[in-house]
């Protein structure tokens, strides 16, 4: 496999995550950043080596071998997140471009020697669950903040968008994993939210609510 068929098939596994239904052309071309005509090609690619299945109108799923070797990409980028800002003090807003170049390493014995020597984590820096060596993993109990009640109080257990503006955004304000939140109030105009964590009480945006993933306490 090449590191391109590598992405994509890591791409087609969040976006099935997200989705009942098959993985389009256009939604695979847009997580992706690149034309229809490319994914297209690599869909072709990708089927002829048995990674996905491709019905025309109902979307690109993953076969069994597809979904195994996507799973071992994403346990190898979430551990060396881990890597990276536990041992290497990178910033959570800086370790994601970095394993993105990390999880192609190919060597199973290394994944599994850096997972024993993290102590196992369950999940990484942004709070998403990291499968273990045979690909299972804990589903983590989270909802976006919005979908939050008023008066009750969270504990923020990762975020949906990892980008490093938003994680910026976040430590300026801070807010990390494991902070707890209480729901002071919320704006049906706009659908900001009136939150207070640490003595400190912040209006947050709809995108920013959306964005963070809270666990009820």
């Amino acid at each position: 496999m090449t590191l391109a068929e590598e992405n994509y098939l890591k791409a087609i596994y969040h976006l099935e995550n997200q989705s009942t239904n098959g993985v389009s052309t256009n939604a695979l071309a847009e997580e992706m950043q690149t034309k229809a005509s490319s994914a297209t090609d690599m869909i072709k690619k990708l089927a002829e080596k048995n990674m996905i299945s491709y019905i025309p109108y109902q979307g690109v799923t993953l076969s069994e071998a597809g979904h195994a070797y996507a799973v071992k990409v994403v346990r190898k980028h979430r551990l060396w997140e881990v890597f990276l800002l536990e041992k290497l003090n990178f910033s959570w807003d800086e370790v994601h471009d970095v394993a993105e170049q990390l999880e192609h390493i190919k060597s199973e014995k290394l994944t599994d020697k850096l997972d024993e020597f993290l102590g196992f984590p369950k999940t990484d820096p942004h709070g998403d669950p990291i499968p273990d060596k045979h690909g299972h993993f804990e589903k983590v109990d989270k909802t976006s903040l919005t979908n939050a009640e008023l008066g009750m109080t969270y504990v923020c257990v990762g975020v949906d968008d990892s980008s490093s503006d938003f994680l910026k955004y976040l430590d300026g304000n801070k807010i990390s994993l494991g902070t707890v939140i209480e729901i002071l109030h919320k704006e049906p105009f706009d659908n900001s939210m009136k939150i207070k964590f640490n003595e400190v009480e912040l209006v947050v945006s709809e995108h920013v609510a959306k964005n963070l993933f809270v666990s009820a306490i």
